[in-house]
């Protein structure tokens, strides 16, 4: 980011922050004497016993944690008109009932080599087995025996599914292994004949558009980079994995809704879906993040796909850097600032 960005103190912004991690506190210290920031900092989620933490205060920072419409409500009666959420999704506030109170939304942006990397890294664990021959060496087999042989990436065709800032970055870290990779996007041209799709000329460099029929029936691996929107909801279903390569490999670090979990578990158990690499899963809200050892895992089928030795499970850890985590509290600041400056503000979300 730009370290010459001043915004004026006029006066000192008071903002409060809910959830914060260990990790990010020596981040708001730095960039809140840095903007002229007061902040209220607390551990606590972002609920309505601890709603008076937002009194008098005109915007609030939170993480992934529900934000129903009785908790807006709440804020709203305590003066917040501003809530930015440290995360780029923004599908766990009510935007609806935000609109309705005057309560204005903003997403955070952040270096895109964090989960760039970590899908390339998802992607070659599930080709090369990895999950099996951890559980394997830990329990002191060290032969070379069934499920444990890899494959080679440059012989499979990887399709990416979104083109953002970050299937871009996948995509252009991808070329260097010399794999075919497809591309589709679900961003359509307003100046192209047909509403045909928008055509990225830096994607083309590496990669060849299609239509979601050609990407399905040719792509050995598919991996999700696409926006949560009710058009993408399960996007990945039983009708578009029948559609799919017989051992296809699905890889997803974006949001869990993507995909149809039922759908995708029956999947794997027939051998249709080889493998599976999920850094994200539907419902994961109250789950991840939280230290549940010892506890049953109430998401029955994230607890059938954890079992599965073809299937890596993470707990949405793929943004987790020290660089992303940095961009994510300052950025979350300068928006904040933004608006309290009544300044354009690249992060503030549309009303639906």
């Amino acid at each position: 980011m730009d370290d010459t960005f001043c915004p004026p103190l006029k006066p000192q912004l008071k903002l409060a922050v809910y959830t914060e991690r260990p990790d990010e506190k020596m981040y708001f210290e730095r960039f809140g004497r840095q903007f002229g920031v007061m902040l209220v900092e607390r551990t606590e989620d972002p609920v309505l016993e601890t709603a008076c933490f937002a009194d008098g205060v005109p915007c609030i920072t939170v993480i992934t944690t529900p934000i129903g419409a009785p908790l807006l409500e709440a804020f709203y009666e305590r003066g917040v008109r501003f809530i930015s959420t440290r995360s780029i999704g923004i599908d766990h506030i009510d935007r609806e009932a935000a609109t309705r109170l005057g309560i204005r939304i903003g997403n955070v942006s952040y270096d895109p080599d964090a989960v760039s990397n970590y899908t390339v890294m998802l992607i070659l664990m599930a080709i090369r087995r990895v999950k099996n021959i951890a559980r394997l060496c830990a329990a002191g087999d060290f032969s070379l025996r069934c499920g444990v042989q890899g494959r080679n990436l440059r012989n499979l065709t990887v399709g990416i599914a979104g083109t953002g800032r970050i299937g871009k970055r996948v995509v252009e870290h991808l070329s260097s292994f010399g794999c075919p990779i497809l591309v589709y996007s679900l961003r359509r041209s307003s100046g192209r004949e047909n509403g045909a799709y928008a055509e990225d000329p830096s994607v083309q460099k590496y990669a060849r558009y299609v239509d979601w029929d050609e990407f399905l029936a040719s792509s050995d691996i598919i991996s999700l980079h696409l926006h949560p929107t009710p058009e993408t909801r399960h996007i990945i279903n039983r009708d578009t994995i029948a559609k799919m390569k017989d051992g296809v490999i699905l890889v997803n670090t974006a949001r869990g809704g993507l995909v149809d979990s039922e759908a995708l578990t029956q999947s794997v158990e027939s051998g249709k879906v080889s493998g599976a690499a999920l850094d994200v899963h539907e419902d994961e809200l109250g789950l991840y993040y939280k230290d549940l050892r010892g506890k049953p895992l109430s998401n029955r089928p994230l607890a059938v796909l954890r079992s599965f030795p073809n299937v890596i499970v993470t707990p949405h850890t793929a943004f987790y850097t020290d660089q992303t985590v940095s961009d994510m509290v300052e950025n979350t600041l300068r928006s904040c600032l933004h608006f309290v400056n009544g300044e354009p503000n690249p992060w503030e979300v549309s009303t639906p």
